[in-house]
């Protein structure tokens, strides 16, 4: 008896114990696209979940690899691509960083987690300068999209966070996605740079992360906002589209918004793989992102189209 009320004394030390330990939140984890219908739906928050990885892994007819900033326009882009196109039903698309699209592009192959992917894609979209720095690869290229940059910050603005010169102050936590790995990483840069000249982008990409108060991401489409709705950071220079997309999704985000003389366009262009495994199924995508019907998914999430 007397072992018996030890261990009930220890048990109930360690439900005490456990009551003051939060366990970690994950209300606002992705993936915040659609999934597709299985007979088995099995997502677990913060363990089994690639938010990153669209449709149908096996025997694809086409294989799309977008910029991952574009994750938004997935689940209308590629309903309508399939209502248009309707010989096109097994589709799988990827919305990693760029960066890593053009490795895996290069190497054949990727590994997240313990899942080797090697599909070769049909079409690969990217930034300009990405896609101009790999010319061999592709056979055609399209422009078909354009973003432009603001400051992502929680809902109210607690910092008061009025512009990119805020994110050099010592109180701001800055999310900022990674030069190394990003190309996104190398515009917000050249903000930097036009809006407080070289100094503010030191402040910002050097003394700040070597203090921890700037934090550099691999993959900031999902880092950046998950840090801000979490209280990680304060503010995450990122794509406008993604500001406008977590408003929609009515998380606790507002925007920030960057002057036009201090901010920088992107344009999204598609190239179509010279070796692409489905080259008519590539020649339709193409086409399709240039359409009336893709131009109007982009404008609805927030991206510009000419």
């Amino acid at each position: 008896m007397k072992n018996y009320k030890n261990i009930m004394v220890c048990v109930a030390a360690l439900i005490a114990f456990g009551s003051h330990v939060k366990a970690q939140d994950h209300r606002f984890d992705p993936p915040w696209n659609t999934p597709p219908e299985s007979k088995v739906m099995f997502t677990v928050p913060g363990i089994d979940n690639v938010p990153d990885l669209f449709g149908d892994i096996n025997d694809p007819q086409l294989v799309v690899f977008f910029a991952g900033n574009q994750f938004m326009c997935i689940d209308d882009l590629l309903a309508a691509f399939k209502k248009e196109y309707s010989q096109y039903q097994r589709v799988f698309a990827e919305t990693l960083p760029p960066g890593i699209l053009a490795r895996q592009i290069i190497g054949g192959s990727i590994t997240i987690g313990n899942m080797r992917i090697t599909l070769k894609p049909d079409v690969y979209t990217a930034g300009k300068s990405r896609i101009d720095q790999m010319p061999e690869y592709f056979s055609k290229t399209e422009p078909y999209a354009y973003n432009r940059l603001a400051i992502m910050v929680q809902k109210g603005n607690p910092k008061n966070v009025k512009g990119l010169k805020d994110l050099g102050r010592a109180d701001v936590r800055v999310s900022m996605p990674n030069p190394e790995w990003e190309g996104i990483g190398k515009r917000i840069e050249d903000a930097y740079v036009k809006t407080g000249t070289e100094a503010l982008r030191k402040i910002i990409m050097e003394n700040k992360v070597k203090d921890s108060t700037t934090y550099l991401t691999q993959i900031h489409h999902r880092q950046s906002p998950m840090r801000i709705l979490y209280n990680q950071s304060d503010a995450a220079p990122v794509w406008y589209s993604e500001v406008y997309y977590q408003m929609m999704i009515k998380h606790p985000i507002d925007m920030v918004e960057i002057p036009a003389g201090e901010n920088i366009e992107a344009t999204y262009v598609a190239g179509q793989l010279k070796n692409a495994p489905h080259a008519q199924a590539a020649k339709d995508f193409m086409d399709f992102l240039i359409s009336p019907t893709a131009k109007a998914i982009y404008r609805k999430y927030g991206f510009t189209t000419k």
